[in-house]
């Protein structure tokens, strides 16, 4: 994928012409729809493993589960957002560009905010979740409550960002006729 990425930006024509085969066609449209499902599917589940961890008050369990939800956010989502991006890119190159096409740049911005917001408010929130639990001991029973409070901030910054990855979902399904972004935010901008 990195290497499309390559020759799409220093030869974009010859880009665009090995693009419209239809077996390079297929395979970007399957690579995309197999990370953003799972993509999808890992934040659905993540976040629902690490509140039934919450739930139970076992330091040992939500310790775990923390740092293997943190694991596969390492080793399997954020390649998958990678891909997802990538292969997202192409297609929408194919279609006539990213920015052209109403539901397609209303979905891209809405993943490109989701991903501002889990790199503002989630990764500083891990961070000092990883601080908390240095404190805590091995056998420790309970946490204490800074981090139950972060551990639970962490849940809404989860679920704050699974809405929008919803509405992406149902734009690339149903495609429907909407403006660009471009003209989305102008109109707000000239009524302001």
């Amino acid at each position: 994928m990195a290497l499309l990425l390559v020759y799409a930006f220093f030869f974009p024509k010859q880009f665009l012409s090995t693009m419209e085969q239809p077996d390079y066609y297929l395979h970007a449209k399957f690579t995309h729809i197999l990370c953003v499902t799972l993509f999808f599917a890992n934040v659905v589940i993540g976040t629902l493993w690490e509140t039934r961890s919450l739930l139970s008050g076992k330091a040992e369990v939500i310790r775990f589960t923390y740092e293997t939800v943190t694991w596969l956010d390492a080793a399997f989502t954020a390649p998958l957002i990678l891909l997802s991006v990538i292969s997202g890119i192409m297609l929408g190159t194919i279609l006539g560009g990213v920015w052209t096409i109403g539901w397609l740049s209303i979905a891209f911005t809405l993943f490109m905010a989701c991903g501002i917001f889990w790199l503002v408010a989630d990764i500083p929130t891990q961070y000092r979740v990883n601080l908390l639990f240095r404190e805590v001991a091995p056998g420790a029973r309970s946490l204490p409550a800074p981090l139950t409070r972060l551990l639970w901030l962490r849940m809404g910054i989860n679920l704050a960002s699974i809405a929008p990855l919803l509405f992406i979902f149902y734009l690339m399904i149903h495609k429907p006729e909407l403006p660009k972004i471009s003209t989305l935010l102008q109109a707000i901008l000239l009524r302001g």
